[in-house]
């Protein structure tokens, strides 16, 4: 008698569990075969919604990575269980689209998402940066949705041919696909008008602190421009599912910069230019000698000190009142962000 490895034989064993589990399923009937291919399916549909799920109340794929690689792990296994599913009687059609689906989501997860990762980084550097981060999103979920899509009209084919009826137009993943892509969709066309000014913002205050006036202004216009087309965007806007509350959250925040680059810069950048001035009034005072300062030299020069210490109060104050209406703007953002989020995109466990 030969004698296997424990390894091959364990194989083996298992191989004769797995066949008598097809016997016990009947996969003779056409409804048992279908229900067969989707249990194959089953955790990876289940880990695909996790991530999906996640990545939506996080923005930051980074942050799940590790549950990328279990979405991996489980499609792998998907694609074991279904290949290991005999043919339908000589008809191969509904098993290699299950495979062929199962297999598109393997490389989406391997080397798409990847890609998100990588660029992850990069699209906080720049609006350009941000638009291209968002558009390979969108492709990516358009190629799992079209995946998806023609899996739905091979199982619609198949039941068709062997007259099986379909309890559902749609399956539960299917909605959610379709619902995260709406949500997805929905909630970085808003986030971009955001970030354009958010972005810019940081540009205008990163010229401040190296006191670059004209970048500074520069950046301001830009704000402006992006605070004004946002304002005229979110009002062509619809509310998603009839709920105001980002657009709402937009708005105020675009009121915010739009405030702070109109009315409030100016007064910052204007005590640069003031700053610059007693600069070199003081340079050329103390350049003199003492014994030949007329006192009209003296004069000017308290008087330009006196200006430039109320300058400094107003510039103080001004510059609190946008620090804070900053922070305030941000946080009130983030957390309409994350409020919506929950609500539409409940946390699939």
């Amino acid at each position: 008698m030969k004698r296997y490895p424990l390894p091959y034989l364990l194989a083996f064993t298992g191989m004769l569990l797995l066949s008598f589990s097809l016997i016990a399923q009947n996969l003779d009937n056409p409804g048992e075969y279908m229900t067969a291919l989707t249990k194959a399916r089953g955790e990876m549909d289940t880990k695909y919604m996790q991530y999906m799920s996640a990545a939506a109340h996080g923005r930051r794929a980074r942050k799940v990575e590790k549950l990328r690689q279990a979405v991996l792990d489980n499609i792998t296994d998907s694609r074991y269980k279904t290949t290991d599913l005999p043919i339908y009687k000589g008809d191969n059609s509904l098993r290699q689209s299950s495979i062929n689906y199962i297999q598109l989501c393997y490389n989406v997860f391997s080397e798409d998402y990847k890609k998100i990762i990588n660029i992850e980084e990069l699209a906080e550097q720049s609006v350009d940066e941000m638009q291209a981060y968002m558009l390979l999103q969108e492709k990516i979920s358009e190629r799992l949705k079209e995946g998806y899509d023609s899996l739905a009209t091979a199982e619609k084919a198949f039941a068709a041919k062997y007259n099986v009826t379909l309890t559902s137009e749609q399956t539960p993943l299917g909605s959610k696909l379709e619902e995260a892509g709406k949500l997805n969709g929905y909630s970085n066309s808003v986030y971009l008008i955001f970030f354009k000014c958010n972005w810019e913002d940081n540009q205008m205050v990163k010229a401040m602190n190296d006191k670059k006036v004209n970048d500074a202004e520069q950046a301001r216009n830009a704000l402006l421009s992006y605070a004004n087309d946002g304002l005229k965007s979110l009002d062509t806007l619809k509310p998603f599912e009839g709920d105001p509350s980002l657009i709402g959250a937009c708005k105020r925040a675009m009121l915010f910069y739009q405030q702070t680059a109109e009315k409030e810069m100016p007064k910052l950048t204007d005590f640069f230019v003031r700053e610059e001035e007693f600069d070199k009034l003081k340079k050329t005072f103390e350049a003199k000698d003492p014994s030949s300062r007329t006192q009209a030299d003296l004069d000017t020069y308290n008087k330009a000190v006196k200006d430039m210490n109320s300058s400094i109060v107003a510039f103080n104050q001004t510059n609190n009142k946008v620090n804070n209406g900053r922070n305030q703007t941000i946080n009130e953002w983030t957390s309409a962000e994350k409020d919506f989020a929950d609500q539409h995109m409940p946390r699939y466990k």
